[in-house]
This record gives C-alpha cells, sequence and structure tokens, in this order.
C-alpha cells in the first residue's frame, strides 16, 4: 500500500478519483505549509539569527522527498574541490544513526563509529572518501566548529542543508530529479515537496539530475526560469562504473550483461536504479523494495531469500551493501552497482564553486 501511494503522490498528474481520495493529504498539508513559510519567513528576515561559520558553507539539498542524488552529489563535490586544492569537511544530519560516541565519523584516513551510530550515508561516504573528514549530529555549528578545531580544511559541505536554516550557508545548490520534477507541486502529505515552489529563490545554483538528454528536461528548465530566472541550471548524470563483490574486488560491466538479476534496494527511488541495471543489459526478473534508508533485519532478509529463484545473482546499492554485509545469500551471489556522478559541463560548475572560496 505504502509503495502504491508513493507512486501515485510523485507522478506528475493523477486521476480524478485519485485526487478525491487523495483530498484529506491535501487538507493536512495546509498546516504544514503555513509551519513551512512561518519558519522561513523567521529566518529570512533575522527575527530568528542563523550562526555562522567563519570558513565558506555550501549546501547541498532539494525540495523534495526522495533520492534526488544528494549523497553522490556531495561525494563527487568533495573529490572534485579536493583535486583543485580545496580540502572540505562534510557535516550530516545523519540519518537514523545511534549516536554517542562523538559526531566524527570519519577523519579522513579511519572510520571512527559504525554504520549503527553514524547511520547508512554517512557511513558509506566514510568508506568511500579518503581524506575527508565527516561528521554527523543536528547540530551542524557546533560540529564546524569541531573540525576547524581538529582538521585542516578551507571549507564545509553541508549534506541535505537545504532545509537547514539554522546554520548561514555562502552557496545553496538544489538538486532536482529530472524524471519526476516537483510531482503535481503539492506539499507533504499530499505530494513531495518539503517547501512550496517558492523558496527555490533561496537556491543559488540548480543540478537537473539523472539527464541522459538534456533537451528532455527543456519544460523543467523553463519553470525553473520562471520561478529563478538567475540561478544557473546545470545537469548531471549517473555513470556506472562496476559490481562490487562482497570481499570489495569490482568486477567489470561486461560480465554481466545478459545475467538474470534479482534487485534489492532501500533507497528513495528504486525506479531509477532498475533502469540502472537493465542499461548495462541484465534482465531484472525479481525485486525487493524497501523504504528509504531500511534497516534490514534477519526476517527480511530470509523473506527476499525465500524469493529468489532461478536468478544468477543478487544486485544491491553500495548505500545498502553496507547494511548487508553479515547475511549470506547463498547459493545467489550478491554484488553492489557501484555508480559515480558526472556534472555536465564540469569545469563552468567547479568555476562557480571554487569562487565561494576566493572571496
Amino acid at each position: 500500500m505504502n509503495r502504491r501511494l508513493d507512486q501515485i503522490l510523485y507522478r506528475k498528474e493523477s486521476s480524478l478519483l485519485e485526487k478525491l481520495l487523495l483530498f484529506p493529504l491535501f487538507l493536512a498539508s495546509l498546516p504544514y505549509e503555513g509551519a513551512v513559510r512561518t519558519r522561513t519567513f523567521l529566518y529570512s528576515s533575522g527575527l530568528i539569527m542563523k550562526a555562522r561559520l567563519p570558513l565558506p558553507v555550501i549546501s547541498v539539498g532539494n525540495i523534495t522527498v526522495g533520492g534526488t542524488g544528494k549523497t553522490p552529489m556531495v561525494m563527487a563535490m568533495a573529490k572534485g574541490l579536493m583535486e583543485r586544492g580545496i580540502p572540505t569537511a562534510i557535516l550530516s544530519r545523519g540519518y537514523r544513526g545511534k549516536r554517542g560516541s562523538g559526531p566524527v565519523v570519519s577523519d579522513g584516513e579511519k572510520l571512527l563509529l559504525s554504520i549503527e551510530e553514524s547511520g547508512d550515508e554517512p557511513f558509506f561516504m566514510a568508506e568511500r572518501l579518503s581524506g575527508i573528514p565527516i561528521l554527523i549530529g543536528k547540530d551542524r555549528f557546533k560540529n564546524g566548529q569541531i573540525a576547524i578545531e581538529r582538521f585542516s580544511i578551507h571549507g564545509f559541505l553541508l549534506d541535505d542543508g537545504f532545509q537547514h536554516l539554522p546554520l548561514h550557508r555562502d552557496l545553496n545548490i538544489v538538486l532536482i530529479d529530472s524524471h519526476i520534477g516537483f510531482g503535481e507541486g503539492h506539499l507533504l502529505p499530499r505530494g513531495i515537496l518539503r517547501e512550496p515552489l517558492a523558496h527555490l529563490r533561496r537556491a543559488d545554483i540548480f543540478v537537473l539530475t539523472k539527464v541522459e538528454d538534456p533537451e528532455a528536461s527543456q519544460s523543467l528548465k523553463s519553470m525553473l526560469g520562471k520561478i529563478h530566472p538567475f540561478a544557473p541550471i546545470f545537469y548531471s548524470h549517473y555513470e556506472s562504473e562496476g559490481l562490487i563483490r562482497m570481499d570489495g574486488k569490482l568486477e567489470p560491466l561486461h560480465l554481466f550483461k545478459g545475467k538474470k538479476v534479482f534487485a534489492l534496494s532501500g533507497i528513495g527511488n528504486p525506479s531509477y536504479f532498475h533502469a540502472l541495471l537493465r542499461k548495462i543489459g541484465m534482465e531484472v526478473v525479481g525485486e525487493a523494495v524497501f523504504p528509504d534508508h531500511h534497516r534490514y533485519t534477519p526476517h527480511d532478509l530470509i523473506s527476499v531469500k525465500e524469493k529468489v529463484k532461478e536468478e544468477d545473482l543478487m544486485v544491491t546499492t553500495e548505500k545498502d551493501m553496507v547494511k548487508l554485509n553479515w547475511f549470506s545469500f547463498d547459493p545467489v551471489p550478491l554484488f553492489a552497482l557501484r555508480i559515480q556522478m558526472r556534472i555536465w559541463d564540469e569545469e563552468e560548475f567547479y568555476k562557480r564553486i571554487v569562487e565561494v572560496f576566493r572571496k
């Protein structure tokens, strides 16, 4: 039922019957919208002051729920800035982490927290990023101060930071899923918007994600131009790099062309994950979809194992893999798809980012 509801909410247009059935959710969205508008006004007017760190802060966020690609973008930017001589630290909320051992997930060299303490995305970033400190916690200003004291950094990347208004940021980057856009434009819980579309005027840069052909995103680009005509728009897409085995070895994609796979995921947009597998040349003949950030239980995985029939292998995401390394799906091998976010017109994108550190 939840998945069916999600499919309706993410559509760009629902039927009259669906609109009638969802009317109670529309009524529920009105007080939510009022609270969001009031909170934004209090910060934008200065009635509530924002904390300011002494180093530049770049926020990467979105205005919708679901997987727009924030984590891959933050990882790509951390690497891109490091390559340009600008070391940064990542400040993350740490979704569903059981904190209690300090805020530092990684000092850039070694992991200091478990996945249970940090949450799946910060742990995944810490495993993949070398030389990038990662800190989690609700008080990102305090964690920024800790990072300045402990690490040699030039600034911060604020993961999922568009709604984190208590902290001043020098640049707001907003990601938008080009396949989904804004749904029907309704706020939670009726739609997928965290904030009214007018709040996109806080953005400095838009990045449309999952773009294979920029021409196919012209209507979305036109809409953004009407809302915020001065913010530049960039495009990004994912490149599949290989499949990771449980032992960490990266296998080339051509080995899996034509293979029958069972897709397992707990992410915001599983359909796009399945599309990436098909693009490689795999045949997705079975699937198990869990909510984003899902913590797998033995019961979950036993039920998944029972669904696997004639598949050659099981494929999950790297974010999910870090939560599955204790379970065996024998005799079907488990792999994770490794992807890399690529930004179209990358040099122009980083030119604008680097300017923030030169001010």
